[in-house]
């Protein structure tokens, strides 16, 4: 059976799981777990922050890094399909007290004449005021869609004009990276806070990070005990993470030819298929499917219309070509 379901399904290789094995740990909730401050460390200096918090998942990353910059009573603009909209349960209002406006783009993209007409300043007691905006890069159900840096850039001077921060949801920020060559610093230079995620482009088996200023991320430390997510000898997680930083960053880029043999092969402009992700038209999606897991390839449903297939670490390129084949013909 080939998993095309989603990167996540990734299982850490022989020499992962070494240096897992090997890793030196200590209590992380005393700060005395020498791995995980590496890897903390690491991820910070690639955006060019000054700290890091390591987390278990990706949405518990994102509702820690909205809240650095979002309270009560408050709002953050967003994409409409946005990752922290549409798929983490509403944490953001349960635990922050937030609430949320959205744009609309049919990839995922920054509009920056939407998000100007959107902004609402502090206007006294009777209106949600606008705290922050947050963009997603690359963008989940836009396909794996990147954000351009330039445009980007623009949304940054624009939050800098008004007074707002820039959460970056970048669970697949690295994708981006490898696809456009674009530094992990220039993105990291353009948010206030960024959540990024290891488990998976790059094919952890847990764990993401809040990025940011040294201050936020002390008090987020805190948030993440308040949350439950005070972990122990994690530095066995945090050893994944610095292994696939180091073996499984560059080679996302045969991933990204991966899914674009999928997209060709299905009738897909390739050309449209920035990273990993390949959406498939499809007017009965759930039944398509059906038919896809009978005959060996597994795919999601993202919607009545749309399937998603994902490339990933454990795919090689035979796989991609006899999936390619499958979902050709089906």
């Amino acid at each position: 059976m080939i998993d095309l379901r989603s990167d996540t399904l990734t299982r850490p290789t022989d020499a992962m799981r070494a240096a897992m094995a090997a890793a030196e740990v200590g209590d992380d909730v005393f700060g005395e777990d020498p791995t995980v401050r590496v890897l903390e460390e690491r991820v910070a200096g690639l955006f060019g922050h000054e700290a890091a918090l390591f987390t278990p998942t990706g949405s518990m990353a994102n509702v820690l890094a909205v809240r650095t910059l979002v309270g009560v009573g408050t709002e953050v603009l967003c994409e409409s399909s946005a990752h922290i909209a549409r798929a983490e349960l509403g944490a953001h209002g349960a635990y922050t007290g937030l609430t949320m406006r959205t744009w609309t783009h049919p990839r995922g993209q920054i509009d920056l004449d939407a998000v100007r007409s959107l902004f609402a300043p502090d206007l006294g007691p009777y209106f949600v005021r606008t705290a922050a905006i947050a963009v997603e890069n690359t963008h989940n159900f836009a396909g794996g869609a990147v954000l351009p840096l330039a445009d980007l850039q623009a949304l940054r001077a624009f939050a800098d004009e008004v007074g707002v921060g820039i959460h970056l949801d970048g669970a697949r920020i690295w994708n981006a990276h490898v696809a456009t060559g674009t530094p992990l610093a220039a993105y990291g230079a353009i948010a206030d806070v960024l959540a990024v995620c290891l488990s998976k482009g790059l094919g952890a088996p847990v764990g993401s990070l809040v990025v940011g200023r040294a201050d936020v991320i002390a008090e987020t430390r805190q948030w993440r005990k308040r949350m439950g997510g005070g972990m122990r000898q994690v530095g066995i997680l945090a050893a994944a993470g610095l292994h696939a930083l180091d073996h499984h960053l560059e080679r996302l880029a045969d991933d990204h030819a991966h899914a674009r043999l999928i997209a060709e092969a299905c009738g897909v402009d390739p050309a449209g298929v920035d990273t990993n992700i390949v959406v498939i038209p499809r007017p009965d999606a759930p039944g398509f499917v059906a038919r896809a897991k009978d005959a060996g390839v597994l795919v999601s449903a993202v919607g009545p219309t749309a399937v998603r297939a994902v490339t990933h670490l454990d795919l090689s390129r035979a796989d991609a070509e006899q999936a390619a084949r499958v979902l050709a013909a089906l």
